[in-house]
């Protein structure tokens, strides 16, 4: 079957690349246009990074996956730790939760999202304009500890500018095959006048549970091979009204949004509600584990164990979003530009069991942050800013992990940067102070933490660049890693917190290798990040599947490194080769849910009059490297193809319709950086879709 399918991957390149190489010399291969990522207060071009940036548009977000995980998977160094088809956050690097800032335009989403795999990032990726992965010392401007970098989603909810024509919009319908799922989206500038303009955007989703190839599940003791797997469905709405005033200097804006979904909680189970702590052992059905299970479990997915129920719980959410924002040009005397945003958010989410909400998470967030981008001062440039964000936090019912808690941050920071003849000098820093009141004996959290970065590219010859990134980073535990205190069933754990937590310290390096010319380009980079004090989840005893952690600190390091090339053949055909590879230790032992190694290419196609395609093919190999307690995960092949046509009617009205085939293999897909690495991902898969712009 693998030499078939191998053959088949083969051939599909072979159709879609005849005269790949017949290269006309009179033709003049295009110039891509300089991105600039706009969550970056000096607003800088990627090029000036010392660590190069991942941008995604809304071309490619619109047909991409609806969670902020599925959407970014794919990119070099960036994987998905998927919960079902309702929730994933990315995993940037081998690191993921509270290591992974998400921002909602360069502000604290205040969801849950931190607290556990199957909780949803409250971002829209369809709706978002673009989404950055931000790296190097830039990401001290808007969090602490994220050493694999940070994710931005930038949103059109408050509009900047008065539309030329007096509006302007997009509306997009979208339907995939693996889920039924059905989705729509629209989003409308309008100007009120000459300095004011209102937007209003929304999205639904609806999409049944998903198909999966070579799936089993467990009926009475008995497997049995099933079409989709059970309770992955997902659906939900999005709705945001902003309006602004519109000025010489600046402007100054407000909206509201409502956010509500509702979706499954795949391998979600009961199995194990009497299990209870004593000591550092557990106690199930009144007797202890010993003797029932193997420490070190190994054993692999293939074994077809999915214990989850066929329709088992399910999320409902909602969230309520006030921002404010404002820019203004030349404030005072020294400064070029002031930069101001506040947001209020109001988080809900019940996750049910039959007709009864088992349990319910809230959360009422503030943030609020001032930026001031200062005149250069001997050739450097720079910014300073100041930060607030606040969260309460009620958890109750059967999962109710800690007692309520109130987390504030106070944080200053700043970014310098100055050419230095070939040498383009940054530098970073972040100060936080964080105190967090529990309501119970447990004692209250209070100390700070001191973060900074550098960063120097050298030019040293036409086209290229060496980067070398270095940092010292102090990362804040969460109220969970210090009071948590309960049963968590979507992980499988009992966990207990510790309030004896220290700072968290890394010392992190990065070297870079670039080269960047019309018809060539690739990036090549190398990272070390070596942790004091890691925080993490240290299993104390198991009951079959069911496992006793403690939050701990101990040594760790993860190094990897990240790859990628490019080459335009000609006017109509880019090539693209990439791979990245990340290794994580813990006390000498590997770390869990490291995502395997990757190898693939891409072919992008320019057909002309309107006409495009891609092509993509990766490897993910086996991953064995793993810890106690963790199955190992095959490797698989994924391909994936794609055409579209880009048109204009009347007015200058733009329209696209788009097609592409995902996992044309139809492959067992296994990933490993989920805590459900024994559910099977999507099957072969289908999305059409149409977007038109006026």
């Amino acid at each position: 079957m693998s030499f078939h399918k191998n053959l088949i991957t083969v051939s599909i390149f072979a159709v879609i690349a005849p005269n790949l190489y017949a290269d006309d010399p009179e033709q003049q291969v295009q110039k891509l246009e300089a991105i600039n990522v706009q969550v970056h207060p000096l607003n800088q071009s990627a090029a000036d990074f010392a660590v190069a940036d991942n941008v995604i548009q809304h071309k490619a977000l619109a047909q991409g996956g609806v969670t902020i995980g599925d959407a970014l998977a794919g990119q070099p160094g960036v994987y998905s730790n998927q919960f079902g088809a309702g929730s994933s956050r990315p995993v940037l690097r081998g690191q993921d939760g509270p290591r992974v800032k998400v921002l909602e335009h360069a502000s604290e989403t205040a969801d849950v999202s931190t607290l556990s795999p199957d909780h949803a990032v409250t971002v829209d990726p369809i709706l978002a304009k673009q989404i950055e992965v931000i790296r190097g010392p830039s990401t001290l401007l808007y969090a602490a500890g994220t050493v694999g970098g940070l994710v931005n989603v930038t949103d059109q909810k408050i509009p900047t500018a008065v539309p030329d024509k007096g509006y302007e919009g997009q509306v997009g319908v979208r339907y995939n095959s693996g889920s039924d799922e059905k989705l729509a989206s629209a989003g409308v500038t309008a100007a009120l006048g000459e300095q004011f303009a209102i937007r209003i955007e929304g999205s639904k989703r609806k999409a049944n549970d998903y198909i999966a190839p070579n799936y089993f599940h467990d009926h009475d003791g008995e497997l049995e091979k099933e079409r989709r797997v059970g309770n992955t469905f997902a659906e939900g709405q999005n709705v945001s009204v902003g309006a602004s005033w519109i000025h010489d200097r600046g402007f100054a804006g407000l909206s509201y949004s409502n956010r509500q979904d509702q979706y499954g909680l795949p391998g979600h189970s009961h199995e194990y509600e009497s299990c209870h702590p004593h000591d550092d052992h557990l106690h199930c059905d009144g007797h202890d584990n010993h003797g029932h299970t193997d420490e070190h479990d190994h054993s692999a997915h293939d074994e077809h164990d999915h214990d989850h129920d066929a329709a088992g719980p399910w999320v409902d959410l909602k969230s309520e979003r006030y921002d404010f924002r404002t820019e203004l040009a030349n404030p005072f005397a020294g400064f070029q530009k002031l930069r101001a945003h506040a947001s209020y958010t109001d988080y809900q989410h019940d996750e049910i069991e039959g007709d009864t909400a088992a349990t319910t998470f809230k959360s009422k967030g503030y943030d609020g942050r001032l930026e001031l981008v200062h005149n250069p001062i001997a050739d450097w440039e720079g910014v300073i800013g100041a930060q607030y964000n606040q969260q309460k936090l009620n958890i109750s019912g059967e999962e109710s992990l800690m007692n309520p808690n109130k987390t504030q941050k106070w944080s200053v920071f700043g970014l310098e940067h100055k050419q230095f003849g070939d040498f383009h000098v940054e530098l970073g820093a972040r100060v936080d102070q964080q105190k967090i009141q529990i309501d119970s004996a447990q004692k209250d959290y209070d100390d700070y933490g001191i973060s900074y970065s550098g960063a120097v590219n050298w030019a040293f010859a036409p086209n290229y660049k060496l980067s070398l990134v270095g940092s010292h980073q102090e990362r804040l535990p969460l109220a969970q890693e210090l009071y948590a205190d309960g049963k968590h069933f979507a992980t499988n754990t009992y966990e207990r917190g510790n309030e004896n937590l220290d700072v968290e310290k890394s010392n992190n390096l990065e070297l870079g290798f670039h080269y960047e010319k019309d018809q060539l380009d690739y990036h090549v980079h190398v990272y070390h990040n070596w942790y004091d004090n890691y925080i993490y989840a240290a299993t104390k005893d198991n009951f079959g599947n069911f496992r006793l952690v403690d939050y701990t600190q101990d040594k760790a390091k993860f190094y990897g490194a990240e790859a990628q090339v490019g080459y335009a053949i000609n006017d109509m055909y880019k090539l693209s080769v990439f791979g990245d590879y990340v290794r994580g230790k813990i006390d000498g032992e590997n770390a869990p849910r490291v995502p395997a190694g990757r190898l693939g290419t891409k072919v992008d196609v320019d057909f002309a009059d309107g006409w495009s395609g891609l092509a993509e093919y990766s490897h993910v190999f086996k991953q064995d490297k793993i810890t106690a307690f963790e199955r190992e995960t095959d490797g698989y092949n994924m391909v994936n193809l794609g055409v579209a046509y880009s048109g204009q009617l009347k007015d200058q009205n733009d329209y696209r319709v788009y097609f592409k085939a995902n996992n044309l293999l139809d492959e067992d897909v296994y990933s490993h950086t989920s805590f459900l690495a024994n559910i099977p991902q999507v099957g072969r898969n289908f999305t059409v879709g149409l977007e038109f712009g006026f």
